[in-house]
């Protein structure tokens, strides 16, 4: 037990060096529905972008699936932080809870909550910290059709699927590689996704939307 327990304090102090030493730019927080698609795709842009893993934290949801449960874990996790994976209690500048509409039931309680958080918290050099959902409808994946197809009415997410593998042959969800692939596309799905927000909102569903481009442009551009 002696051992162990001495292990896992190794393993804490290494973290907490890693946490003293966060580059100069925004520190981020973002919290995801899903376990594998897009935690993989936003840590590939985070790895290709060569961004600090101390500044861009990304992580599954552990509450469950349900996106009022993504966006209180993004909450919880703020808050109380979590040593285990490096992250101290309100270390965090920007907050981002990332959810599709699909068919669930919080989906409008989830993005409420998120609007009355916006503002709401402070981080530990005691300034507001933003909170944000990056809701996507119907689901993650129309933000990797948009790549390769405008879309501008409403699709369901069995539809979004099979279009998707006509341009990335094999595309399964959790597979990973989809930022490498589609990213000479970005411009493209950028401003087709931008399209959509000037016409639909997160509140407008089944009518197509998703705001990935905002997170997206967010962390290429971080360095700059």
């Amino acid at each position: 037990m002696g051992r162990d327990n001495q292990a896992k304090d190794r393993q804490l102090r290494r973290k907490t060096v890693k946490q003293a030493r966060r580059a100069s730019y925004a520190r981020i927080l973002i919290v995801t529905e899903g376990s594998k698609t897009e935690p993989l795709y936003l840590e590939e842009i985070r790895t290709a972008h060569q961004l600090h893993s101390a500044n861009v934290a990304v992580q599954p949801g552990q509450l469950g699936t349900a996106p009022i449960q993504v966006v209180r874990y993004a909450q919880q996790l703020f808050d109380e932080g979590d040593l285990v994976k490096g992250i101290r209690p309100k270390s965090f500048d920007q907050v981002y809870a990332v959810f599709d509409r699909d068919d669930h039931d919080s989906y409008f309680d989830a993005l409420n909550l998120a609007k009355s958080l916006n503002g709401k918290l402070r981080n530990d050099d005691r300034q507001v910290a933003s909170f944000k959902a990056i809701a996507s409808i119907p689901c993650f994946e129309l933000w990797l059709l948009l790549h390769y197809e405008d879309i501008q009415a409403p699709i369901h997410r069995d539809e979004v699927m099979a279009r998707l593998k006509q341009h990335i042959l094999g595309y399964e969800k959790g597979a990973g590689g989809a930022f490498a692939t589609t990213r000479t596309r970005l411009e493209t799905a950028t401003q087709r996704a931008q399209s959509l927000a000037a016409k639909f909102s997160a509140y407008t569903a089944p009518e197509p939307f998703t705001a990935l481009h905002e997170l997206v442009t967010l962390l290429t551009t971080l360095r700059a």
